[in-house]
């Protein structure tokens, strides 16, 4: 019997694959610390570790697609998923998720035990945020956290994969997950309005049996409030440059908000922000300035923001 993939790759999301770009800062800081880690050398560990990172996420996304179907369901989008709409086999897709996994591990197994339990730790807090009896997802402000804290775990693959046998610094570790907690509380937000009703909110999410917007914007505001905060303490002891790339910075923060208050906001399925051009553009300048100001050195701004007595 001849048996149609597509669905099975649908719920793999590949498209997600793009998340991995948190990877990136990793990579860079790791090999500004170390630039002996810079070379052709890399490039072979960068491409397994890419690969690695894509496929145990893509695990974590077929789990997610299986053991979220019912609630699906009741979502005006997410009903024509292929596992809600009864396009998948479960029994295969547990199947898929596992092979996914196994491969993933597999590859991060060879670029060394730090960056294998990076991806393992991704793994299982993929299983945490989706299976019961803990399923992260279904408790409030839990829920945001367990998903985001994969923000730091991809920053930290991207750091074990350069073979740096440093730890990146605890603040940048926490700006990371607070600006992701940031992203994920918006999209919640925007999932939110874009029900409209609070018992239908309820019924997909158990999550929003708690939210309301309000709540919602708050907690957004605390994370970004943090990030600011753990950021600041990162750029002060490590690098100082970048405090020039700070209005670049809150003015992407700001825009993403303003996505987050558009009527069915985009911000739902960031697999699809690469529509909103404009965003993207601003992004990659935001990204671009950073880098310049990783490596170029503006002995003025110590002086500057040296330690004074009042």
């Amino acid at each position: 019997m001849l048996v149609n993939l597509v669905p099975y790759i649908k719920i793999a999301r590949f498209d997600h694959w793009f998340k991995n770009i948190f990877m990136v800062p990793g990579i860079l800081v790791a090999c500004y610390i170390d630039p002996a880690l810079i070379g052709v050398g890399l490039i072979w560990p960068i491409i397994i570790g890419f690969l690695s990172a894509g496929l145990v996420a893509s695990s974590n996304y077929v789990l997610n697609e299986v053991l979220d179907a019912d609630f699906d369901r009741l979502h005006p989008v997410k009903k024509y998923r292929p596992v809600p709409s009864g396009e998948v086999i479960i029994r295969w897709a547990y199947l898929e998720w596992l092979l996914l996994a196994g491969l993933g591990l597999a590859l991060a197994y060879s670029l060394g035990t730090p960056f294998f339990l990076s991806a393992l730790a991704l793994w299982v807090m993929g299983c945490l945020y989706n299976i019961p009896p803990v399923r992260s997802k279904d408790k409030p402000y839990l829920d945001v956290l367990s998903e985001s804290v994969n923000n730091p775990l991809r920053l930290l693959l991207g750091w074990f994969l350069t073979g740096i046998t440093l730890w990146p610094p605890l603040s940048l570790i926490f700006a990371y997950w607070m600006i992701g907690a940031f992203f994920m509380t918006l999209k919640r937000y925007a999932e939110f309005q874009r029900i409209g009703d609070h018992i239908a909110a309820a019924n997909y999410r158990a999550s929003f049996r708690y939210y309301t917007a309000e709540r919602l914007m708050i907690s957004a505001v605390y994370y970004v409030a943090a990030f600011g905060l753990f950021f600041g303490i990162f750029l002060i002891r490590y690098r100082v440059e970048f405090i020039l790339g700070i209005p670049l910075i809150a003015g992407f923060i700001a825009w993403y908000m303003h996505l987050a208050f558009l009527e069915d906001s985009p911000v739902q399925y960031p697999e699809k922000l690469y529509k909103e051009r404009g965003f993207v553009a601003y992004a990659m300048l935001c990204m671009g300035v950073l880098l310049v100001l990783l490596y170029w050195d503006i002995p003025y701004l110590d002086t500057l923001f040296s330690k004074t007595t009042l």
